[in-house]
């Protein structure tokens, strides 16, 4: 049993998630979302879909995207 990083809550079922070298613990895949789910630049919301990306920005959707960089053409993927 290993405990959440998170929330502290020590889990049989906790797992474990490396990203960028560094492994964290969790209980929950929202407590994993918490922690390391980017936050949208324009309406902070934590980005769990594929977001979008503009000259280093993270979006939530290309509608946020577009909002923050006007004039910008990006597209949400189809």
């Amino acid at each position: 049993m290993a405990a959440c990083e998170v929330c502290g809550n020590d889990y049989d079922k906790s797992f474990e998630v490396t990203a960028a070298g560094q492994t964290h613990t969790f209980d929950s895949f929202e407590c994993a979302i918490h922690l390391m789910a980017p936050i949208c630049e324009h309406c902070g919301c934590k980005v769990i879909g594929h977001g979008t990306e503009v000259d280093g920005h993270f979006y939530c959707c290309a509608h946020c995207a577009r909002h923050a960089h006007e004039g910008s053409t990006v597209a949400d993927r189809e």
